[in-house]
């Protein structure tokens, strides 16, 4: 069944039945709905100051979220000139946006950039071409190897060392990053080893691969210059 959105005489007729008492589910069998369908209308769109239900905000409210939600059709055709120079020197989609958002130029997402360019390909384009997979787009992986979120060139955990295993020597060591329950904003990246258990600390001001990079080689010089064998069995922070 193909899903279709609520009409505004529809949130009338919620906000109708809605005041007489009735239950989602018989709300739902008025409408002709799934009861999912209406409870999640009166979730997402009650009046945000009391919580109770006005079709009419309510209907602004679905409006707002659904033009906001289609970021790509406010694209203008200058703006998709820039992303196809971008293609056409060989940056790869991901670079673009990256290059986009450091100059505050556009704010885009590369999955729109690749949107755009397989489109592109279908009205008998090029810019396909300068991807980097370019002649394996939408490749089937059934029946083979998938790489997909695997990083190139990763060893296994059965493969590491004894000592780390075992525990029986210094030098071997796990890192991790700690988020706080607000899921955005600062964190902290640890180095524990595995053998004292000495463990570093450093605070991440963002959670980007050169921040990580940078504060874990960091941690990793203090440590070494202390001397984590000394501490066998403490902790230490670092700040």
């Amino acid at each position: 069944m193909t899903y279709r959105q609520i009409t505004l005489q529809e949130r009338y007729a919620l906000a109708v039945l809605s005041r007489q008492g009735l239950s989602v589910r018989a709300v739902a069998r008025g409408l002709g709905r799934a009861p999912s369908t209406i409870s999640r209308e009166l979730r997402r769109n009650a009046t945000r100051y009391d919580g109770s239900y006005r079709y009419q905000l309510a209907h602004f409210y679905a409006n707002g979220r659904r033009s906001r939600s289609r970021r790509n059709t406010r694209f203008t055709a200058g703006d998709w000139t820039a992303v196809a120079a971008g293609l056409r020197e060989d940056w790869s989609p991901e670079q673009i946006v990256g290059r986009f958002r450091r100059g505050r130029l556009l704010s885009i997402s590369h999955e729109t950039i690749y949107r755009y360019v397989w489109q592109d390909k279908q009205r008998g384009g090029t810019l396909w071409r300068h991807l980097r997979n370019a002649y394996k787009p939408f490749r089937k992986r059934y029946g083979r190897y998938d790489s997909r979120g695997r990083v190139a060139g990763k060893r296994h955990l059965s493969e590491r060392p004894a000592g780390a295993t075992n525990r029986s020597r210094f030098g071997h060591w796990e890192g991790d990053t700690v988020l706080g329950n607000t899921q955005h904003g600062a964190c902290i990246v640890t180095l524990v080893e595995r053998k004292s258990g000495f463990t570093a600390i450093g605070v991440l001001a963002r959670r980007a691969a050169p921040e990580v990079n940078a504060r874990l080689r960091q941690l990793i010089t203090v440590q070494t210059a202390c001397g984590a064998d000394h501490y066998a069995g403490q902790r230490d922070r670092v700040p």
